[in-house]
């Protein structure tokens, strides 16, 4: 029986979506009819069935007996669990509660909302249906172990939320064991549509991403990716910083990451601080919060990109970039050129499902980010570098060009 995931909220204006936090004896200190209460309220989505079950008759093909003929056929050629269940079009949404949004270690239940919203999102842009999935545990080998032993229900594996440096073992060794996709949206997804904003950047100014040197505030799970997938696409230089200052190779404090990172970044051999790095760069990227002093924001090469993208704070208000760049992005909504992850995953996933592809590859992603960027096509300005998540135009361009990027890697399996 197939089923598909829906927002349940097929009235707005009900006592149940117009309500707030029922008054249980351990009430939020939240107010009660807060609108971000009322939203949530019995949650975000729920599964309805995408076939009748009206009579015994129907009953009798959904269920037993005839739903014996269908097991039977996959028990012979497992293949058929494609095209006789929702696997080919469903994904789960993984994490384990330790680095949510804004509010870090909060746990599996408080991670729900997120997890649901992400799974809405990709119904909403990308037409793929996903389950969010929040575990009971922070072990890297359990994790792993779980994700392996549910993967025979889904099409692919978003991993969500969790805190470095973990999340890039999780990703990398459950995509050694699953032949389905397994991507890290904290990771690439913040990836793709950075390089996809910075392409638009470069073509306005006529400039080539080879001729940028970029700084990236932050070496956590987005500013690792951000690095690595900008120098794969062809950036000049990137300079990485972490709290103590940039990630370079005269350093004995390193993680692992961080020493398989000073040695492929940093080419100008820049070592201090974050400020000292922003002299003369061509390109920051914000992915840590924290704030940006001025002065250095002021020392970059004229014509200088700002990528400020922590939420709610950008480490560098635009009001601020805006004296002194070119181009200025957020992570926010409520400015030009917001850098949102849901631009790329539902396309993504989109793309490899509909090609039943076994992994996400870095062509695939490129793909993603090309074809976003082209979205923006005539319309490119300084203020719009970047589609809008509400752009109709943007989930069917990157899920053409990643179809077609499996196809021509050959991960594709149709």
């Amino acid at each position: 029986m197939a089923a598909e995931i829906v927002n349940p909220r097929s009235d707005a204006g009900s006592d149940q979506a117009s309500a707030g936090p029922a008054h249980t004896g351990n009430e939020s200190t939240e107010e009660p009819f807060d609108p971000a209460f009322a939203l949530h309220r019995g949650g975000k989505m729920a599964v309805q069935a995408t076939v009748p079950v009206r009579d015994k008759d129907d009953l009798s093909l959904a269920y037993t007996p005839g739903v014996a003929k269908v097991c039977s056929a996959i028990a012979e050629n497992p293949e058929l669990v494609h095209d006789y269940t929702w696997k080919s079009s469903v994904v789960a949404v993984v994490t384990d509660g330790t680095a949510v949004l804004g509010l870090g270690d909060i746990g599996p239940e408080a991670s729900l909302p997120v997890m649901e919203g992400k799974a809405i999102l990709f119904k909403q842009f990308g037409g793929v249906d996903a389950v969010p999935l929040a575990l009971a545990t922070t072990d890297t080998d359990e994790i792993i172990e779980t994700v392996v032993r549910l993967a025979p229900s889904f099409g692919g594996v978003n991993l969500e939320d969790i805190s470095a440096p973990r999340c890039f073992e999780i990703e990398r060794r459950l995509q050694e064991r699953l032949d389905i996709p397994v991507f890290h949206d904290d990771q690439h997804g913040t990836a793709v549509v950075t390089l996809a904003a910075l392409k638009n950047a470069a073509k306005l100014s006529g400039r080539t991403l080879g001729e940028l040197r970029g700084v990236i505030s932050g070496a956590g799970a987005a500013g690792v990716a951000i690095a690595k997938f900008l120098l794969e696409a062809g950036l000049g230089d990137v300079a990485v910083a972490d709290r103590k200052g940039i990630v370079s190779r005269d350093r004995d404090d390193l993680t692992d990451v961080k020493r398989e990172l000073a040695e492929i970044t940093n080419k100008a051999g820049i070592s201090g601080s974050l400020e000292a790095a922003l002299a003369g760069a061509d390109v920051f990227i914000g992915v840590s919060g924290g704030t940006v002093p001025e002065p250095a924001v002021a020392s970059m090469a004229p014509g200088a990109f700002v990528f400020a993208m922590a939420n709610p704070n950008p480490e560098v208000h635009p009001d601020v970039a805006h004296k002194y760049a070119a181009v200025v992005a957020t992570g926010r909504s409520d400015f030009p050129n917001q850098i949102n992850n849901v631009l790329a995953f539902p396309g993504i996933f989109a793309g490899a499902l509909q090609v039943r592809a076994s992994r996400i590859t870095e062509g695939m992603k490129i793909a993603a980010a090309d074809a976003l960027a082209a979205v923006v096509g005539d319309d490119l300005a300084a203020d719009l570098v970047i589609p809008s998540p509400f752009d109709e135009r943007v989930a069917p361009a990157v899920t053409a060009a990643v179809a077609a990027a499996a196809r021509a890697e050959g991960v594709a399996r149709r």
